[in-house]
């Protein structure tokens, strides 16, 4: 048997370990400028938004319809991947307005994020690394980082961990705790 040595492009526990795995506030927004100033900007910014504000995962944003989303009502609903817990979130201005947009663009689409057809999962997973380095991020990411962002975002807001495991779609709150053991200020007020 042949002894292997390491290199640069040999798979290694360092190099694929990532230093984070979720993404700060600002870090989303810098990663939406660089959509914007792309081929497709306002699809893929708005594709991005989505996802993070509804802490959704690739898959789910991929396959997301537009009899999913009322705009006039504001609400969006969701259909979680893995046997999630599904739930109707709102949906902010911001929002709305992007996604009129989007519809006008596409009005014929069953999907609401495409590209000749819907985007895959992997197709996204590309966009978001490529999109990345066009941001200048410090480390690789990946789309699940905007899920955990969400988390991270809405348990330091305050949000309690049982609202949280149901805007995420978790089925077992142990995997929603990790959002709010993580969270800097969650001793703030301890002796107040």
């Amino acid at each position: 048997m042949r002894k292997q040595t390491a290199n640069a492009s040999t798979p290694t526990p360092v190099n694929f370990t990532v230093s984070r795995r979720y993404l700060t506030e600002r870090e989303v927004e810098r990663l939406i400028d660089a959509a914007k100033s792309n081929r497709h900007g306002h699809r893929d910014s708005t594709m991005i938004l989505v996802a993070y504000r509804h802490g959704l995962r690739a898959s789910e944003v991929c396959d997301l319809e537009w009899h999913q989303i009322e705009l006039d009502q504001g609400r969006l609903h969701v259909r979680r991947a893995k046997r999630g817990t599904p739930s109707v979130h709102p949906i902010r201005g911001d929002e709305i307005r992007a996604l009129r947009k989007l519809r006008r663009e596409s009005p014929s689409e069953a999907h609401v994020f495409v590209c000749g057809g819907p985007i895959s999962p992997m197709g996204f997973h590309h966009l978001i690394q490529r999109l990345g380095k066009a941001a200048k991020m410090p480390f690789a990411i990946h789309p699940h980082m905007l899920r955990h962002a969400c988390g991270f975002k809405l348990a330091n807001d305050g949000h309690d961990t049982r609202s949280l495991q149901h805007y995420l779609g978790h089925r077992n709150i142990r995997h929603t705790v990790r959002y709010t053991e993580m969270s800097p200020d969650r001793f703030k007020d301890f002796w107040r």
